[in-house]
């Protein structure tokens, strides 16, 4: 009986193991749950969204200036409705005229080089005038050397007077010291050429001396208005002066910026903490914390005329530029009105004074060869002889005056100067 009651004993406790053991999962042991439990309290749900973008206009504008420098004020601000022409901006008036100063001087100097150009190439064309004339006054006296020995020869033969030979004698010496005074003026000339091309004045100069004939002389003018439209848009005083007319114009709208209003906007930020407070520096920062914003609005209500008297002067500036403007086109129009007067009367002079030295050294070869024969005397001859030297003077003056002006209305054109 008692092994019995054993049996079903252990029975009893495996039973009770194996329920335990299913229970649990088999042998692997379980964590602890911990839980934590809190009031409920009534409160706010809040909903953010963040994005990132760009913002973009319908249509974008540039705003630039034609000027660089440095801005002194601004006169608008972002979102700001602008209108053509009104001033949005002041740039630094001393950078701006030094830029400015710099530009006049640049004008300046080309003005100069401009003059510059046109002395060498007058110089020049009056070295090609002396030299010609060298060579006329030294036929000149050689025929008067050759007729005061064929007066020797008539002497002798008694076909004429000693006071006739005395007269072609005098005409020798006055044609060597025409010669001379030709040569001089040939060398002061070519001095002058090597000071503008600052040579040594003792340095040898050998110069290109073309031929020049009748078609370089009698070539067609370029029209004045053509020559006139290309000299605005290239001469350097006519740039000049519409550099003062802007220069003006910003002045006067410099001188209305005075009457705008001034709007400063100042902002500011900032924390303070103390030593030996309770709360810790990350808290004090946080609670301290302040803000500051301030606009000042500055209207010029009575500035005792000085704007006014800004704006006015201003204007008066301008004027007078414009009016400096207008009287150097006008002096540049007469510049190149006069040059083609006198060049297209040259070429005309030249024309005539050819036919007319044509004739005239026809009738001197003529009288000269009655003078052979003993059927002139001196005066007749000395007579024939200057009227032939006067009209190849005249023929040499014209010549190159209209060689010389013609040029020159190519060089106010722009163009270069061929001879």
């Amino acid at each position: 009986m008692n092994k019995k009651k054993t049996i079903l004993i252990a029975v009893a406790a495996i039973i009770a193991a194996g329920g335990s053991l299913w229970l649990t999962g088999g042998s692997k042991p379980r964590h602890k749950v911990v839980y934590t439990t809190a009031t409920v309290e009534k409160g706010e749900i809040s909903e953010s969204v963040t994005a990132t973008g760009t913002i973009e206009p319908v249509t974008e504008v540039e705003v630039g200036t034609q000027v660089s420098g440095i801005i002194d004020k601004i006169y608008v601000d972002y979102n700001s409705v602008v209108t053509r022409g009104q001033l949005i901006a002041e740039m630094d008036r001393v950078t701006l005229q030094s830029e400015l100063a710099s530009q006049r001087a640049a004008y300046n100097g080309a003005k100069a080089e401009y003059e510059y150009q046109k002395k060498l190439y007058q110089t020049y064309v009056q070295i090609l005038y002396a030299a010609e004339s060298v060579k006329v006054n030294e036929a000149t006296l050689e025929v008067s050397q050759a007729e005061c020995e064929r007066a020797r020869q008539l002497l002798q033969a008694g076909s004429i007077a000693r006071s006739d030979l005395a007269q072609l004698e005098a005409q020798v010496s006055t044609d060597r010291y025409q010669l001379v005074t030709a040569q001089a003026t040939l060398q002061d000339y070519k001095l002058q050429l090597k000071q503008l091309l600052e040579l040594d004045g003792e340095a040898e100069m050998n110069l290109y001396l073309p031929d020049l004939g009748t078609e370089n002389v009698l070539a067609p003018l370029p029209a004045k208005a053509d020559i006139y439209r290309a000299a605005l848009a290239l001469r350097p005083e006519i740039e000049a002066g519409k550099l003062n007319v802007e220069t003006s114009d910003l002045d006067i709208r410099i001188a209305r910026a005075g009457y705008l209003p001034t709007l400063s906007l100042t902002a500011g930020i900032g924390t303070s903490h103390a030593n030996g407070s309770d709360f810790s520096f990350s808290e004090q920062v946080k609670q301290n914390w302040n803000n500051s914003l301030g606009v000042t609005l500055s209207v010029p209500i009575f500035s005792n005329r000085q704007n006014k008297s800004a704006v006015e002067k201003a204007k008066l500036r301008k004027q007078t530029s414009e009016l400096d403007l207008m009287d150097e086109q006008k002096t540049l129009y007469k510049t190149i009105e006069t040059l083609w007067l006198d060049a297209n009367s040259a070429q005309q002079r030249y024309a005539a004074a050819t036919e007319k030295l044509r004739s005239t050294q026809a009738s001197y070869d003529l009288i000269q060869e009655q003078f052979n024969l003993g059927m002139k005397n001196t005066v007749e001859l000395l007579t024939e002889k200057n009227n032939l030297l006067g009209a190849q003077q005249e023929t040499l003056q014209a010549k190159y005056m209209a060689i010389l002006n013609r040029q020159l209305l190519r060089f106010y054109q722009g163009e270069e100067i061929e001879l």
